[in-house]
């Protein structure tokens, strides 16, 4: 039986496959320092999380973590241009408020950005709001519509749009379903509907 943790745990091994030995990394929206921890841990990294929960900040400073308690939505005005490896914003796109200036910061800051979400393209997403006509709830999206964080929610089609638009440059990505890679080669089209969870890595 597919377990929602094995997503989780694939998405930071992926993440920190991405990610060089000793990179200087910023994790936007950092949580509880998970991702954090880890990619100190293994890959040696210098590594900055903000998170807007003072919870969050607490149980990262608990871990030894560096950590800011700061709105991601107001910008990374305390960073220089380029002064990240990489810039993570790991499952939290779709509930910032501006998520098009938190990209533009992001790859202002950072050389490379890594930029994961659920995509709200799945076909069983679609079906669920097809079939019962009512807003979806899933493994990725277990919220109801009053109380879920996710104010912009998009698609993987609506991302490679965002970037096209705005001329940043897509080097890597990754399509995850049922906690497993997506290995098929498939279109954007059959990607868009197939992937439950998508990761890029973009640059400008």
């Amino acid at each position: 039986m597919f377990n929602p943790s094995d997503s989780l745990h694939l998405n930071y091994t992926v993440i920190s496959d991405i990610i060089e030995d000793g990179s200087k990394i910023l994790d936007l929206g950092c949580g509880n320092g998970t991702l954090l921890k880890m990619l100190a841990d293994k890959k040696h990294c210098s590594a900055i999380g903000i998170d807007i929960n003072q919870n969050n900040v607490i149980e990262c400073i608990q871990k030894g973590l560096s950590v800011i308690q700061g709105d991601i939505d107001e910008g990374l005005k305390e960073f220089a241009d380029k002064d990240f490896d990489y810039v993570i914003l790991n499952q939290t796109l779709q509930s910032t408020e501006k998520p098009d200036f938190v990209i533009e910061e992001m790859l202002r800051a950072g050389k490379k950005s890594v930029v994961s979400f659920p995509n709200f393209g799945y076909w069983r997403v679609r079906f669920y709001l097809f079939f019962n006509g009512r807003m979806p709830k899933s493994r990725m999206l277990p919220f109801s519509w009053y109380d879920t964080p996710n104010i912009h929610l998009l698609t993987v089609e609506d991302f490679f749009d965002f970037c096209k638009e705005r001329d940043i440059k897509i080097t890597k990505s990754v399509y995850i379903k049922r906690g497993k890679i997506s290995k098929n080669p498939f279109n954007r089209i059959l990607t868009n509907l197939l992937c439950e969870e998508a990761l890029f890595v973009i640059e400008k």
